[in-house]
């Protein structure tokens, strides 16, 4: 099987660098985070920047940091936004009110301890109360997402491993958390219990990205080693096991991943310039599109796909354009 899809728009403005993260909202916008310091909400229909209700006068973005924004996390309802800074200062952003909810400085000394557990990569938990987050140390840390505690130490998960923690990302149900590190390794958090229940080291390089599947069974990992590897984290990963398939056909690295909403296809950017659609069942890629650079971020429509299509994706790479795309047949 191969799937054409056709640039349905870009976005009317481009952030003045590259875009590092994107995800696109249960409510039809897709917010894009930049190294240019700045995070913008988009209408899909349009590409036009994202303008609110009539009912909500006072609604502002977030002035540009100062420096780039490398993490991004979006509630499941499409109201919050939750990202993260190169030096780690965490940013809770209200999207429909523009309201900043919170901030916190990760990168301080915990008083007491003189610890600092700086963050590189946020997860909102799903069911809202919490976040993760994870950086130089190779640690989850769970702290509150709650406005009037954001960001307040609830726990430190520790790995095993001093290695950099490149990406953590909440399941759909919130029952477990992926860490991905530097040197490879896909660790699963189970969060009741607060243990690391599977070790996967399947990859040879850095791991730079993790999507879950809608039933939170599967995992996709994307790596700096040129596959992707998908696991079913119900299995354990002792003797090589949890490993279901490995995805190979970029020639460079893989920068990020995502899970359509209905299971069935995967989805990869690049540092080769191009984008791939991946048919899970079929372990093979059904689709390639070519850009113009590096392809930093994907992120499916959230919403099912009308009968007979694929659906759509949202894409933001190395040219600081948020770029819309359609399965052949499709509307966004």
């Amino acid at each position: 099987m191969n799937l054409a899809f056709l640039n349905a728009h870009d976005s009317s403005e481009t952030h003045s660098d590259a875009v590092w993260g994107i995800s696109w909202t249960k409510n039809d916008t897709v917010v894009s985070i930049s190294a240019d310091g700045s995070i913008k909400q988009w209408a899909s229909s349009t590409g036009e920047p994202f303008s609110p209700s009539v009912s909500t006068t006072d609604y502002q973005v977030p002035p540009p940091h100062t420096l780039g924004l490398v993490s991004l996390s979006v509630s499941p309802d499409g109201r919050r936004a939750l990202y993260n800074s190169l030096e780690g200062l965490s940013f809770l952003w209200n999207l429909e009110t523009g309201v900043t909810e919170g901030t916190f400085e990760s990168y301080v000394k915990e008083e007491g301890t003189g610890n600092t557990e700086s963050s590189w990569s946020v997860s909102l938990n799903p069911l809202g109360s919490t976040y993760a987050s994870a950086g130089g140390h190779g640690n989850l840390t769970i702290r509150s997402a709650e406005s009037e505690t954001f960001g307040q130490k609830i726990a430190t998960v520790h790995s095993g491993r001093n290695k950099f923690g490149m990406c953590c990302s909440y399941s759909p149900d919130g029952k477990r958390i992926a860490l991905s590190s530097e040197i490879g390794h896909v660790f699963i958090l189970d969060v009741e219990s607060q243990t690391f229940v599977n070790t996967f080291t399947s990859h040879a390089m850095s791991v730079r990205s993790v999507a879950w599947s809608p039933d939170s069974n599967l995992l996709l990992s994307a790596s700096e080693d040129r596959r992707l590897i998908l696991y079913d984290v119900r299995v354990s990963s002792g003797n090589s096991g949890g490993a279901v398939a490995t995805f190979s056909g970029h020639s460079s690295w893989v920068l990020c991943a995502d899970i359509s909403p209905d299971g069935r296809f995967g989805l990869s950017g690049s540092a080769d310039k191009s984008i791939k659609v991946w048919d899970i069942a079929a372990r093979a890629a059904v689709s390639t599109v070519q850009d113009t650079g590096e392809v930093w971020s994907v992120s499916w429509r959230p919403r099912a796909p009308a009968v007979g299509s694929v659906g759509a994706f949202v894409s933001g790479g190395e040219d600081g354009v948020v770029k819309w795309w359609t399965s052949a047949g499709a509307v966004v």
